[in-house]
């Protein structure tokens, strides 16, 4: 399989080249354009219960597609993307797991596996989600998000302004705190922010779609 991220950082989209026998689960809707004759089939991602907690809970879609290469061509080209603008980055898995925030998965080999955990309280006091979506396995999986995606590794406590959080291992847990003291954090503008505690990397978006839906806001009227 041959996959190339293009269009970066603004606008990414993925390139993929399939041989037979090779296949990419997608998010429904992902597709912008593919070879004729590639195969295409809808499914319910792990059966109907999981989906639907996905569906609920993670702000994913109860579908997902499969696009493959048939037997009787050499290859089969798929472009992939997301519906917001923004950056697409992938990330390898070697029978580890990741936590995505609602909305950052884009694409997947066939090595992993989706599922939906509980990412507590604390997640959900600082809009990041009262669930979170895992991705597990041996493979490939692409994420998105809105503006830029970069990574840090965390050794002891890192602080992640609210919704710019994508992804974060496992090793890795979300308090709750306040940016600074209580003038500066909220008069300041930051108010809660998510503490990252732990040992483990974590992947962040450089833009926020609560920022930009209060900045849209308070140019409305």
């Amino acid at each position: 399989m041959e996959a190339d991220i293009r269009y970066k950082p603004s606008f990414a989209a993925i390139f993929l080249k399939l041989v037979p026998g090779e296949f990419i689960m997608a998010e429904a809707d992902a597709m912008v354009s593919m070879d004729e004759g590639t195969q295409i089939r809808t499914k319910f991602n792990g059966g109907f219960l999981p989906a639907l907690l996905r569906r609920i809970f993670g702000k994913e879609s109860m579908f997902v597609n499969v696009f493959s290469c048939p037997k009787h061509k050499a290859s089969s080209d798929l472009v992939l993307s997301q519906a917001f603008p923004g950056d697409i980055v992938p990330i390898e898995l070697h029978g580890t797991m990741m936590y995505l925030q609602p909305g950052a998965f884009v694409a997947c080999t066939s090595g992993i596996k989706l599922g939906v955990g509980y990412a507590g309280i604390r997640s959900w006091i600082n809009r990041e989600g009262l669930f979170r979506l895992k991705v597990s396995g041996r493979g490939i999986v692409w994420i998105g998000a809105y503006g830029g995606i970069f990574e840090r590794e965390v050794q002891n406590e890192y602080i992640v302004d609210t919704g710019h959080l994508v992804a974060y291992e496992p090793t890795l847990s979300i308090g709750l705190g306040l940016a600074g003291g209580v003038f500066s954090s909220f008069f300041g503008g930051e108010g809660l922010v998510a503490r990252m505690r732990g040992q483990g990397k974590i992947y962040m978006q450089s833009r926020s779609m609560d920022g930009l839906a209060a900045w849209t806001n308070a140019h409305l009227y």
